[in-house]
């Protein structure tokens, strides 16, 4: 599995060393050394994953993800950072990073988040090779629709930013509605998150999710808190259904 990787890191022996694993891998690899021209590189070129750290000069690897979020580019990002503490890492996976490693790290472990991130994009983004014309990719729980294969949202109409993270909880919740789902499952949803990082993680992405769903987040209608299980999608109707247009 071939991939076009850029490597955003100012310090030249972890470039080095990132960039040999990578290309003994067959990867093909391009070195940033600050955050302005990793930008610049993504918006020239479609690379398949950014390896980025957050501690930079010009631009730190946090704006970085900001700007690509904003401007919807939803190629994979592996965040690597000199800081352990949880609300940094959280920080980082609220602004849309897929994956985040602490420093020092093994560089074995870290191919192998990168072998994982790649095989996961090329399965959302491979189109099926004989299409079904009656497979919709959309799912509906009430006014609540989901494009999985556009990855969109809308909530009564209204489009919905979501990072990738809220995405996939969204999306697991309401798959089946009714369905409880602990902390537990729905932190493996997230994939592969730094050993730093807990449930709080999950409670975050459904406090955002609510703010950005809900008529009233303070008395959620939607995501349902199970009190010492999980979270829930209410169940409306017959639950989840095809959304039609």
């Amino acid at each position: 599995m071939c991939a076009d990787v850029i490597v955003a890191e100012d310090d030249e022996k972890q470039a080095e060393l990132i960039r040999r694993y990578l290309e003994n891998e067959g990867h093909t690899v391009t070195v940033a050394k600050d955050g302005l021209t990793a930008l610049e590189q993504v918006r020239h070129r479609t690379p398949d994953l950014l390896v980025l750290d957050v501690m930079m000069p010009r631009a730190d690897g946090l704006d970085v993800v900001r700007v690509l979020r904003a401007e919807h580019r939803d190629l994979p990002v592996l965040m690597l950072t000199a800081r352990s503490t949880e609300d940094d890492l959280l920080l980082g996976l609220d602004l849309g990073a897929d994956d985040y490693m602490t420093k020092p790290y093994s560089p074995r472990e870290l191919m192998a988040r990168v072998r994982t991130l790649l095989r996961r994009t090329r399965r959302t983004t491979t189109p099926d090779p004989t299409p079904d014309p009656d497979t919709d990719h959309r799912l509906a729980v009430g006014t609540l629709v989901i494009d999985t294969a556009r990855h969109e949202v809308t909530a009564d109409g209204r489009p919905i930013e979501c990072t990738p993270g809220e995405f996939r909880i969204l999306t697991a919740l309401a798959a089946e509605p009714g369905r409880v789902f602990s902390r537990q499952r729905l932190l493996e949803e997230l994939h592969g998150f730094d050993r730093y990082i807990g449930n709080r993680t999950v409670d975050m992405h459904i406090s955002n999710l609510r703010k950005k769903i809900e008529p009233d987040p303070r008395k959620p209608v939607r995501l349902l808190t199970v009190f010492g299980v999980g979270y829930k999608m209410a169940e409306t109707g017959k639950g989840t259904r095809r959304a039609t247009t």
